[in-house]
């Protein structure tokens, strides 16, 4: 898994050319585990951190890492002298938070990236509204921009949008230097915008998924390699009759003759109930599919396929297995829905074991 997580770095620095790499480690690292892969990456040479919240890049600060650590989603609940004393920067886009910051300043430069709205549509001064943003900015000396930061909607799907927010971006770049600013570092391309958008690279990139082994949209080809291996184990096997049931609600029923097996997760554990009826598994090699609804703590699978099948027998949902392989994007075309949210998905009581080679 962690040689995976390196590989997927190298990748996109050879993508990158040049440009510094701000790995994005939200979501507990995409679901991986937030302070594994990032001490993973540190030691592998990633340049920073993009974190969503304060709480994230305080437990990375005590886990040891020192690289700079980005606070995308802005500072929220009072924070700010904690980001300051750990020396998070935070992303600013309220004139209120700038407020914030220079309240407890001291009388010390506080550096900010500031975010600007090019078409997103969430977060961000939006560009109509930059020059009176940066005009009540001056109320505030201690708070220093020191990036420019944008984000783009369609970089895995409409190249023209694209366009439109890189000029919208140029444009807010000009008047935040033309307000007497200077930002060192420009940013806007996340992992779909990487592989596709070489004009959006500027200074940084912020590859998130990516480094994770998916690119950011199905039809972009690149040599990563999926981190997560996904496993679990049969805990109980039975025939089941035609016409009988399995699960809550009885969605499914047997026509035939069949051998059911148990699994000891559920959507407790992050798989999906939408897999319900849809998504399959590995097991020996075979593919298998869910029958009946998954609930909070079981799955039902079909095994009939499968010769010798035991209990204790290995049950993949995401990696490889005799050959055969599942990774997110099956899973997230069974339950409709996107990779990101299938790895995001898997709790915190599934165990994580981190493995080199």
């Amino acid at each position: 898994m962690l040689d995976a997580i390196a590989h997927n770095l190298r990748v996109v620095k050879g993508v990158a050319q040049g440009c510094k790499v701000l790995a994005v480690v939200k979501a507990d690292g995409y679901g991986h585990g937030i302070v594994p892969i990032s001490l993973k990456l540190q030691t592998e040479g990633v340049d920073g951190f993009g974190v969503a919240l304060a709480e994230e890049g305080l437990e990375l600060r005590g886990a040891g890492i020192d690289r700079a650590i980005l606070v995308l989603n802005g500072i929220h609940g009072g924070a700010h002298r904690d980001v300051i004393a750990s020396g998070l920067t935070p992303v600013l886009y309220e004139i209120s938070e700038a407020a914030a910051f220079h309240a407890v300043a001291g009388g010390r430069p506080i550096d900010v990236h500031l975010k600007v709205d090019t078409g997103m549509g969430r977060l961000g001064v939006p560009v109509a509204n930059l020059a009176e943003f940066l005009t009540d900015l001056r109320s505030f000396p201690s708070i220093r921009i020191a990036g420019l930061m944008t984000h783009l909607s369609t970089a895995d799907a409409d190249p023209d949008f694209v366009a439109v927010q890189l000029a919208s971006f140029a444009h807010a770049d000009g008047l935040v230097r033309r307000y007497g600013h200077d930002p060192v570092v420009r940013h806007a391309a996340n992992s779909a915008a990487l592989f596709r958008h070489p004009e959006a690279h500027f200074d940084w990139v912020r590859p998130g998924i990516a480094l994770y082994g998916y690119p950011g949209a199905d039809s972009i080809d690149a040599p990563l390699r999926p981190a997560m291996r996904w496993r679990t184990e049969l805990i109980r096997i039975r025939m089941l009759e035609p016409g009988e049931s399995a699960g809550y609600g009885r969605t499914f029923r047997a026509t035939r003759q069949m051998r059911l097996a148990t699994i000891p997760l559920g959507y407790g554990d992050g798989l999906l109930r939408s897999a319900s009826n849809r998504a399959e598994v590995l097991i020996g090699g075979r593919r298998c599919p869910v029958v009946g609804n998954v609930s909070m703590d079981l799955t039902t699978v079909d095994v009939s396929t499968v010769p010798d099948v035991a209990l204790g027998d290995e049950v993949l949902l995401l990696g490889e297995q005799n050959g055969e392989s599942l990774d997110a994007r099956d899973l997230a075309r069974a339950t409709g829905t996107i990779p990101y949210e299938i790895l995001t998905n898997v709790s915190r009581r599934v165990p994580r074991v981190y493995l080199n080679g």
